[in-house]
């Protein structure tokens, strides 16, 4: 019975520390605000996935692009190699 009652007066001091904590950060209209955050936490997490697939797009293009370079350049130095002989 006293562990009950012990853990219940644990957990009441938390509850009541965050409750102060959120009141000390957000003021009285922290509910409001905390969806605001989660919005603008959503759309920052958009924007990076989007920056990061544009990036992972170009890296593939670059690597398309010097591979083809330079399969080029050995057809030409194969050609100059056969017209030598």
């Amino acid at each position: 019975m006293a562990r009950d009652y012990d853990s219940q007066l644990l957990e009441s001091v938390s509850v009541r520390r965050r409750r102060l904590r959120d009141a000390l950060l957000f003021g009285a209209q922290r509910a409001r605000r905390n969806a605001d955050e989660r919005l603008g936490k959503v759309f920052a997490g958009i924007a990076i996935a989007a920056v990061l697939c544009a990036g992972c797009i170009g890296w593939s293009f670059i690597q398309h692009t010097l591979a083809q370079q330079k399969a080029e350049q050995q057809k030409q130095q194969q050609r100059q190699e056969q017209q030598f002989r």
